[in-house]
């Protein structure tokens, strides 16, 4: 499959460069590393919305407040672990955690140590999200023994809820290539008790969890949340993030209805992450 590669420039960057990753994740773009001048945004040529990213995203616009550039070009499938190998470095998640591809040294890395060859799937680690997530299973008073992790991308927030002592992980993701992604990146990690299905959130029907990892945009989160609260045991926790921080209290809002009562929130960068408990 090929895939469209959108460089994208903002003078100044930040918040800016935030705000069009959320736009382009709506619009077919699934994978996005950021730079010194704002962001590359990747999506497979046949289902990202062009007309609309170029009439209804930040893209047309241009006011007193930011100027924006951006150029297009196609990348065949084949070239693509050689795009993110140019642009993917370790990433540290406080002390915790390192995650690393398999090109890199793992000599003098701080903590758990999670190998991630990220193809086309999203959860490398140096998103914002993917690492206030990280963050937060490491802080978590315990390992619930059965972990669901919706929108799972690499796999990576499966690989340290195994590392750190779940004993049956359930990865779901809509797109096939993450599928096949996360399943080799758990062999990877030598992880034995993550099972990745293909599919939507009607697969977790009749199971429970303890825990509940979603890191996915704020719609389809609120799309979900019925579902989320009952496939969660009572006294269970979700963890929330692929939003902003403006985001934040409209999501526990829609969330109190379902018996899900926030606990704590996180923050990095303008990007935001919530812990719910299930009552």
């Amino acid at each position: 499959m090929d895939y469209l590669e959108l460089d994208i420039k903002f003078e100044p960057r930040d918040p800016w460069s935030e705000i069009i990753t959320v736009e382009l994740a709506d619009l077919g773009f699934d994978s996005f590393v950021e730079t010194e001048e704002g962001v590359l945004a990747y999506g497979p040529v046949n289902t990202v919305e062009m007309d609309l990213v170029k009439t209804k995203t930040l893209l047309s616009k241009e006011t007193s407040d930011f100027k924006v550039t951006f150029s297009e070009k196609v990348i065949p499938h084949q070239n693509w672990n050689a795009v993110w190998e140019s642009d993917f470095h370790p990433v540290e998640v406080k002390d915790y955690l390192t995650i690393v591809a398999p090109f890199h040294s793992k000599e003098n890395r701080k903590g758990m140590l999670v190998e991630i060859q990220p193809q086309m799937s999203f959860g490398t680690g140096h998103h914002q999200t993917t690492w206030l997530m990280s963050s937060a299973l490491f802080e978590l008073d315990s390992m619930p023994a059965k972990v669901l992790d919706m929108g799972t991308g690499t796999g990576v927030l499966a690989i340290i809820a195994e590392n750190l002592g779940a004993k049956e992980i359930v990865a779901i993701d809509i797109e096939d290539w993450s599928v096949e992604n996360a399943k080799e990146n758990a062999e990877r990690n030598n992880c034995q008790k993550i099972n990745v299905y293909c599919g939507d959130v009607d697969l977790i029907q009749n199971q429970k969890f303890g825990l509940i990892i979603a890191n996915i945009n704020k719609n389809v989160l609120k799309s979900h949340m019925k579902a989320y609260s009952e496939s969660l045991e009572k006294g269970g926790t979700l963890l929330l993030s692929g939003f902003f921080e403006s985001d934040v209290d409209e999501l526990i809002e829609f969330a109190e209805p379902f018996e899900l009562n926030k606990e704590s929130i996180v923050s990095k960068e303008t990007w935001a992450g919530i812990k719910l408990i299930k009552q």
